[in-house]
Formats: structure tokens, C-alpha cells, sequence
């Protein structure tokens, strides 16, 4: 049974994370600014109020985990805001960084003692922190801030490696979450979770810092 820890826990991806990891046996640990009723139900342990771009909020994340070792930890809490050229705002842009670059980044150096020899940690990137993906332009302060996350991970996967720790950069595919505007188009966040712990599942020392797709395939940076 391992110990998993995971942000942005309250709905979504991260609630289809806290389900399929408590269904197949797993210890959870769901950290959110605001429990949902649907995680509560759930019976997994629940770390609320946690706001990742505050650092005493993260100082007393760790506080309440007392020392606790940390198999895995998924760094999934993010926003997307939508910023074109014409409507630029710089605070939406900071705002952005702050918790899908800055915040996973900071967590990690904060939980670096409880993880260990075996540990996994994977960041929950997109798609459009591909640079070389990048068909369309707009989504200034989304695709900026994932890219940035992209080269957090890749360092993480460096700095850690002595450690034994490994890091994967994870796309989910297009989801019908509530950040997509629950697009018709997109798979439910249960089907890609199933992938994407298929990812976590296959990470090791040898493939880490990869920037994979929930299906498996190798996404360019």
C-alpha cells in the first residue's frame, strides 16, 4: 500500500485521482483550499485550507503531516485563465505562474524529507506547455506557466535522481473537467486518470523527466 498525496484534490482530475487510488488500496491524502461534499464521501483523509501559493499555508501542510514518508505525490492544483494578446493582464499572468510553476516547485523542496528512495513525484502539465506544439497562440499566462513547469520538472528529475526519487511531466488528453468549460468534447477525468496512473505506475529512475501524454506517447518539448 503506498502513501499518496495529491493537490487540487476537491473535483476533477484530482478527485478521479483520491477514487481510483483509495478503490485499488492505497493510503490518500487529499489536499485542497475547499472540501467538496463528493471528496468527503470518499473517506480519504482530506488536508483543507490549503492555499499552495502562501507559504505559511504550505508550512502548515507539512506541519499537520508530521514527518509522514511520501511514496507518491501528484502536483495537480492549477488554473487556467484566458489571455490573449488584445486582453493581456499581468495579474491574471502572475496569478498563473504562481500556482501551476511556482507553487508545485515550492511544495516539493518543502516535502523534500518526507519523500525517499522510490519515491515518485509527477506534475500535472499540458499539452499547451509544449512549445513546439503550439498551433494556435493565445493562452499567454496558461501556456507560459506550463512550459515553466515543464522546466521544473526537468530539473527536479536531475537534482532528485541521487535521491532515487523520480519525476514525470504529465498531460491528461482534453478532459471534461470544469477548467475545460466541461467540453463535449473531451474524455471524462476517470478515463484519464486511468492512464495517467499507468504513467506513474511505469516511471523509474531511468525514464524520468519525461513529458508524457496519459496514453503513453512522448510529448515534445
Amino acid at each position: 500500500m503506498a502513501t499518496c498525496l495529491i493537490t487540487g484534490a476537491n473535483r476533477g482530475i484530482g478527485m478521479a485521482y483520491c477514487r481510483q487510488l483509495q478503490a485499488r488500496g492505497d493510503r490518500v491524502i487529499a489536499v485542497c483550499r475547499t472540501a467538496s461534499p463528493e471528496l468527503e464521501q470518499l473517506g480519504v483523509r482530506i488536508e483543507a485550507g490549503v492555499d499552495l501559493t502562501v507559504e505559511e499555508a504550505v508550512a502548515d501542510l507539512v506541519r499537520r503531516l508530521e514527518g509522514l514518508p511520501l511514496d507518491v505525490v501528484i502536483l495537480n492544483a492549477g488554473v487556467l485563465e484566458r489571455t490573449s494578446l488584445e486582453r493581456l493582464d499581468p495579474a491574471s499572468l502572475r496569478r498563473q505562474f504562481e500556482l501551476n510553476a511556482v507553487a508545485p516547485l515550492r511544495l516539493t523542496q518543502a516535502l523534500l524529507s518526507q519523500l525517499h528512495q522510490g519515491s515518485k513525484l509527477a506534475l500535472m502539465s499540458s499539452r499547451m506547455g509544449s512549445i513546439a506544439d503550439n498551433s494556435s497562440g493565445g493562452s499567454y499566462g496558461y501556456r507560459m506557466s506550463k512550459v515553466a513547469l515543464g522546466m521544473a520538472g526537468k530539473s527536479l528529475a536531475h537534482d532528485l535522481r541521487p535521491r532515487g526519487i523520480a519525476v514525470a511531466i504529465l498531460h491528461p488528453g482534453l478532459v471534461s473537467t470544469r477548467m475545460t468549460g466541461f467540453t463535449s468534447q473531451g474524455i471524462s477525468a476517470e478515463e484519464a486518470v486511468e492512464g495517467l496512473l499507468q504513467r506513474i505506475d511505469a516511471l523509474s529512475l531511468e525514464n524520468s523527466g519525461s513529458f508524457w501524454h496519459a496514453n503513453g506517447s512522448v510529448l515534445p518539448w
